[in-house]
């Protein structure tokens, strides 16, 4: 009976080093290194998209905030502060010509 336990082990932990074996040369190979990178290029861009949701979310929050503060200190809405003819500095020209004939203008 020892001696079969003893013959199973030897089969079962010749079959996992063989496997580990295979799995260590395969990633030893060109395709096995461009998959590891690819899929460390798949990670780094998911981190990296992830950081810049996160950002642009703290931006919105960040500009709630201010704009609460303005409005809270100026008495003046963000609504009313566009009808009283506040400068919309989002707004840019659609065309370069516009852009330069808005300077040529002025």
């Amino acid at each position: 009976m020892r001696r079969l336990f003893w013959l199973g082990v030897g089969v079962a932990t010749g079959v996992a080093l063989t496997k580990k074996a295979k799995e260590t040369a395969r990633a030893a190979t060109p395709a096995g290194l461009a998959g590891n990178l690819g899929e460390a290029m798949r990670e780094l861009a998911g981190a990296i998209g992830s950081f810049g949701a996160d950002v642009r979310a703290g931006m919105v929050e960040r500009e709630e905030e201010l704009s609460d503060v303005v409005e809270q200190r100026s008495g003046v809405g963000p609504v009313a502060r566009h009808a009283l003819g506040a400068r919309d500095d989002r707004r840019r020209p659609s065309r370069p010509a516009d852009a330069r004939a808005r300077r040529a203008g002025s």
